[in-house]
């Protein structure tokens, strides 16, 4: 099988295609995979990382106030086009990000099978207006499949990802905890990240709860995103005199790449509530506590984070209510509740799809076969 990918821009773009492609290789290990990205976005590191060629072209939003960018993307058609005559696929499939205007649309004029996955609840523009060519939409969520009315064909298949519910025994916890993280297996652990780019809004109050040392009786390991953790490096060296690397009982990275062991070991989370992160709080059966990042399309984060909250699995601050909540009275009122964690993280174990890529590696093959 021959598969071109696109996805750029975040995490959330990028890990779900890499996630398909690693299904793809291990069905079929002799396919050839690559990806197509900008030379912007976190693509640049995450698609090599994962061992697939990364082509890049020109993408930007459709901005009427930035010819320049327009000019830029239309250039990016055609650096698409070239690329797929000269890769000839048996298929192309977007997971996100501005990329996918222009593969799917080339891909499409050149008669090649193409296929869409949306991840969040409520699709975005660009989804809706792809949905009138692409063969096959796949949809994370039930929720989103009535939104795209304008589809060929919509399929509910959940959404992909690299985590796993690692059943780590008691033992194996703790030892990961104490010889690979170095903090306290005894102390409850609280895990923060603002996914790929960071979350000013999350990382500003964190800050408040590690100079007030509020802390003492659970543990904070942090991500606040690559960019954000030199500025708050910064800030907590000049104004408090802190240096991040002895902070006591957090660790702070830049970027998590081994997240599927961390999210296993941590008893809460603080994150925003991107469709992959529903999807993974939910595969490893944990509690949240999600602060939506506000103003995305459609509002979808706050739709996803909702499927959570609505089962009792969640619990839900609004980004601009942020700054005037006490947002560690709300990590003490769960993390310290045993009975309450485990509830919540039953809640959200019935929400996860675990068979999500053998769903999409089946569509794959469907649509490759013309069978739509």
């Amino acid at each position: 099988m021959k598969v071109i990918i696109a996805a750029a821009g975040t995490a959330g773009h990028i890990n779900p295609g890499i996630s398909i492609a690693n299904k793809i290789k291990e069905q079929e290990p002799n396919s050839e995979i690559i990806f197509i990205g900008t030379n912007r976005g976190l693509e640049k590191d995450l698609v090599p990382r994962a061992g697939y060629k990364l082509k890049t072209i020109d993408a930007y939003g459709l901005n009427f106030k930035e010819p320049d960018k327009i000019i830029k993307t239309l250039k990016g058609f055609r650096e698409a086009r070239k690329i797929i005559k000269e890769f000839k696929p048996d298929v192309v499939i977007g997971t996100g990000g501005y990329i996918c205007g222009a593969v799917i649309t080339e891909a499409n004029r050149l008669k090649i099978p193409t296929l869409l996955h949306e991840s969040n609840a409520f699709p975005g523009k660009a989804v809706k207006m792809l949905s009138r060519i692409t063969d096959c939409i796949l949809v994370g969520f039930e929720d989103a499949k009535q939104r795209l009315n304008t589809a060929k064909k919509v399929v509910v298949t959940g959404n992909p990802t690299k985590i796993r519910d690692l059943n780590l025994s008691k033992e194996r916890k703790e030892k990961i905890i104490k010889d690979e993280i170095g903090m306290d297996p005894k102390k409850p652990i609280l895990l923060v990240f603002g996914g790929s780019q960071g979350a000013k809004a999350i990382n500003d109050a964190v800050i408040k709860i590690i100079k007030a040392k509020s802390n003492k009786n659970y543990q904070i390991i942090w991500a606040p995103g690559p960019i954000q953790y030199n500025i708050i490096k910064d800030e907590l060296q000049s104004s408090s005199n802190i240096n991040i690397d002895k902070i006591p009982n957090t660790k702070i990275y830049p970027y998590i790449y081994n997240m599927e062991e961390i999210m296993n070991i941590s008893d809460l989370f603080i994150c925003r509530s991107g469709a992959m992160t529903i999807n993974e709080v939910s595969i490893v059966g944990k509690p949240a506590i999600f602060i939506p990042l506000p103003g995305v399309s459609q509002n979808h984060q706050e739709y996803n984070a909702r499927v959570l909250e609505k089962i009792g699995a969640a619990k839900i601050i609004l980004n601009k209510d942020l700054e005037n909540t006490d947002l560690n009275a709300y990590v003490e009122n769960i993390i310290y509740n045993k009975e309450l964690l485990s509830k919540m993280g039953k809640k959200a174990k019935e929400v996860s799809d675990i068979n999500a890529l053998d769903k999409i590696y089946k569509e794959i093959k469907k649509c490759i076969l013309h069978k739509y």
